[in-house]
């Protein structure tokens, strides 16, 4: 998988990716991910990548130019599966939409900042939006990186026990259950007989019990 990032703070990316799972990733070479500055295509001799909106308000807008420049300039190097843009009126990212996109072949990623961007980028370059929940952040460069976190790991070979991906929360709609490790008691607190018995059925008939139980009680929605 091949993921390009377009944002104007490329330095906000730097870090999510060089570390820990997204890493080995891609020292791995299950995936490549690439920030773009948008500020590289601006033709303005200050580099400015925002304007004042029409109709007048408080806040900038992404100008048009620069955005569509740094799309085309990928689009005649490859074909996206999807050109998503982050943005609070989007789709709300949720696990089928990572297993989804996590079978892509190539996706770009557009970072909105400031009021976001002009709506004609919106209408004609953008196949999805995206948005990480009903809250508004400085930009959309943490939003994106969070996706690229969800849907990475999903990718076989990223994990070191591809199963682990598949029983986590919301695979099955239903919260994970408790997890325990050693040692089996502390501090008088002790692990549930069942996980100790090495009976395989009841254990996993317990873990779906558990799990039920767990979601009803703390995100009963998705029962619904």
């Amino acid at each position: 998988m091949r993921i390009d990032i377009l944002t104007v703070l490329p330095e906000l990316l730097e870090s999510p990716f060089a570390a820990s799972i997204m890493k080995r990733a891609q020292d791995k070479g299950l995936v490549e991910i690439y920030t773009h500055n948008i500020r590289d295509y601006s033709t303005n001799k200050h580099r400015n990548v925002d304007d004042y909106q029409y109709g007048g308000g408080a806040g900038m807008v992404m100008s048009i130019e620069p955005i569509a420049a740094a799309i085309e300039k990928l689009k005649s190097e490859r074909t996206y599966d999807e050109i998503i843009y982050m943005s609070p009126d989007g789709e709300l990212l949720e696990q089928p939409l990572c297993n989804t996109l996590s079978l892509k072949g190539n996706l770009m990623i557009l970072c909105g900042h400031y009021k976001g961007v002009d709506e004609r980028i919106r209408e004609h370059y953008i196949t999805k939006e995206i948005s990480i929940g009903s809250y508004v952040l400085s930009g959309g460069e943490l939003a994106a990186a969070i996706v690229v976190d969800s849907v990475v790991r999903l990718i076989p070979g990223v994990l070191n026990d591809e199963t682990s991906a598949l029983t986590d929360c919301f695979q099955d709609g239903l919260l994970s259950p408790p997890v325990y490790t050693r040692p089996p008691e502390f501090n008088g607190w002790k692990v549930p007989e069942i996980l100790l018995s090495g009976d395989s059925a009841k254990i996993d008939q317990w873990r779906e019990d558990q799990a039920i139980e767990r979601t009803k009680l703390k995100r009963p929605d998705l029962l619904k």
